[in-house]
């Protein structure tokens, strides 16, 4: 029982650090990208934090299969992330989300 309970302690300190440590690069990256995550969010309010990840990812120009292990899901988890992006961005199957993002 107290084993359990150290295991969940651990785990939240771990998901507050990480949560510290994607500010951090929010920060770092907007200074890079032009305030991209600032503009990014305020024009596309109803995003996840996933999803704002996920464009992140896709403005540094990652491959799928890097995107999946950053992310920590498969690389068909990134492609279907990556349809619903599109989908709330109001985006056609024929427009690249990469190039999107990109001229954000």
């Amino acid at each position: 029982m107290k084993a359990e309970i150290q295991r969940v302690i651990k785990t939240i300190e771990k998901n507050i650090a990480e949560d510290r440590d994607w500010e951090q690069f929010e920060i770092h990256f907007d200074q890079v990208h032009g305030d991209f995550m600032s503009r990014f969010k305020k024009t596309y309010s109803n995003l996840s934090p996933q999803e704002i990840k996920l464009s992140a990812y896709l403005r540094m120009n990652l491959s799928t299969k890097e995107i999946a292990y950053l992310m920590n899901i498969s690389v068909r988890g990134v492609e279907i992330a990556r349809y619903r992006l599109r989908k709330k961005l109001n985006m056609e199957r024929s427009d690249n989300l990469q190039e999107y993002i990109l001229k954000f």
